[in-house]
């Protein structure tokens, strides 16, 4: 790729050791003499650990572990539950070079990429920490007579959380929508990924060093098969991450049991750029966009629409920084790109540029695997030239590969953006803001970024953020994500007095007469 490549070194050993990861392994709630399942780092292809695989009758016993904890948790008073968060907030940042390790090890993105997971959960656990004594707190309703009967909206907790993650991001995804369901008063079963789970173990360990009570969290590593269903069956609200094909069939599943149900789920997600686009901006906000994380992130930009009174110049000076792109197997910061998570995430991307190259697509930058640093490194790869039935147009590739595609003006680059069954996020780049934001509203996905390409949307923690369309149902973030792990109860008091005047008695028409007057006199009464 450059000559600033760094080879993997067959003699190095991957942070975390042997001995800590054995050490967050006995935290995974299974029975004893469980088969184990080795943990494989995608960096370098050593076996950083093994966990055990979960039954079905594991989850039984953690489920019913965690409704004895989650009672008194429920209890406990909502900003003593806030204090927790905060106090997970210093440990993360004191904490943070272990759990990059620890990311790093397991997933194989660059640590840059990795720290960003450090900065999401500093600002979600002190969001939620803040946000929580305001959202959760008994609020009085307005009644049909103010003053005679009065209404309290209360906000219940679920009960038990599922929560089933996936492997691009360890800790954002196993851990983030566990805090708001946690200070909402709630316990916690999870599921992390096979691939990604001492990230979590280590996560949950810190929350109850920051004070969660021992046996609220619940951790079962194992098939989705077993422990996940087993999860979807027991749990009393279900957080999932994840594919739209495994979405929908989870979906199925759970709402044969009438359940609650969240999903972040799959993205082909675009970005529009403009001719009166600042051109470097451009070049450099599209190449994180594309690449953070080696593509491996829902919300990352696959297909890019740029004016063609500018693409010329784009597609060349973008293709030479993707170039420039540094690739590297060290867990230290400076490598740009990481590897891929697995073997099933290279030959994907494989196969989808190998298709659009056969079927005639032009090649501008990488397009290679890249053995020499690492089992699954592959380049960064910009296309051009792709049509409708190449693979890579339409389907998701969850890895570093975009395509460029002209257009000649906004109105089709809106309707090529919304033509697709997906609706996670976007992105337009453009010189005037004010344009950039009518075009946002035109695109239809649950978040759009102007002059980003996704991390403006994630990071405004205080909106929703979630999919429409196949990308998903609910919303995490914001109020949103918090008061979606509660029921809302109202209690309704009936004085004396309006008891007399809602009897009907005997007198039925001088009733309607009472209260025809009474509405007509409600409907000039300050709001």
């Amino acid at each position: 790729m450059t000559a600033t490549d760094t080879p993997s070194s067959t003699t190095s050993t991957l942070r975390p050791g042997r001995e800590q990861t054995a050490r967050l392994a006995k935290r995974v709630a299974v029975g004893e003499g469980r088969e184990m399942k080795a943990v494989t780092s995608p960096l370098k292809g050593e076996v950083i650990g093994e966990v055990p695989i979960g039954t079905a009758e594991d989850v039984a016993k953690a489920v019913a572990e965690c409704r004895r904890v989650q009672k008194r948790w429920a209890a406990t008073p909502i900003k003593q539950r806030a204090e927790v968060l905060l106090r997970y907030h210093d440990l993360v940042l004191e904490h943070q070079d272990e759990l990059l390790d620890l990311i790093q090890a397991e997933n194989g993105k660059a640590r840059v990429w990795a720290f960003e997971e450090i900065m999401d959960q500093a600002i979600t656990a002190r969001y939620y920490a803040r946000l929580a004594p305001r959202a959760l707190k008994s609020s009085w309703r307005l009644t049909a007579l103010p003053g005679l009967v009065t209404a309290t909206e209360n906000r219940i907790p679920k009960g038990v959380v599922g929560v089933i993650s996936p492997w691009n991001y360890p800790l954002v995804l196993a851990v983030s929508d566990a805090l708001a369901a946690l200070v909402a008063g709630n316990g916690i079963v999870i599921k992390p990924d096979s691939q990604t789970p001492f990230t979590a173990i280590r996560a949950f360990e810190l929350l109850e060093q920051a004070g969660l009570p021992s046996g609220l969290v619940q951790i079962i590593t194992g098939p989705g098969t077993q422990v996940g269903s087993a999860i979807i069956e027991s749990s009393d609200y279900l957080m999932f991450t994840g594919s739209t094909a495994t979405g929908r069939t989870i979906g199925a599943q759970i709402g044969e049991r009438l359940v609650g149900y969240s999903a972040e789920l799959g993205g082909k997600n675009p970005m529009i750029i403009t001719a009166d686009v600042d051109m470097d901006r451009a070049v450099e906000t599209a190449t994180h966009g594309c690449f953070a994380n080696t593509g491996q992130l829902c919300i990352s930009i696959e297909r890019i629409y740029v004016d063609q009174a500018i693409a010329p110049t784009f597609s060349k000076r973008f293709a030479e920084r993707v170039s420039a792109l540094t690739l590297g197997a060290e867990q230290e910061y400076g490598p740009e790109v990481g590897a891929l998570a697995s073997k099933a995430q290279l030959d994907k991307v494989t196969e989808h540029v190998t298709d659009a190259l056969d079927k005639g697509a032009t090649l501008l930058a990488g397009g290679k695997a890249r053995e020499d640093i690492g089992a699954f490194f592959y380049e960064p790869t910009v296309l051009t030239d792709v049509t409708p039935e190449m693979d890579v147009y339409a389907e998701e590739t969850f890895g570093p590969v975009v395509a460029i595609y002209p257009f000649t003006n906004v109105d089709e680059a809106i309707r090529l953006a919304n033509d697709t069954e997906y609706g996670l996020n976007s992105s337009v780049l453009c010189g005037d803001t004010a344009k950039g934001k009518k075009i946002a509203e035109q695109l239809m996905s649950g978040t759009v970024n102007v002059n980003d390409g996704y991390s403006s949307g994630w990071a405004s923690i205080d909106a929703p953020m979630g999919g429409m369309k196949a990308s998903g149902m609910g919303r995490r973030h914001g109020r949103d994500g918090l008061l979606k792990y509660t029921e809302s109860q109202t209690v309704a008091v009936r004085s004396s007095i309006a008891e007399k005047l809602q009897s009907p008695g005997k007198d039925a028409q001088g009733y309607a007469k009472r209260f025809t007057s009474m509405l007509k006199a409600a409907k000039h009464l300050p709001r």
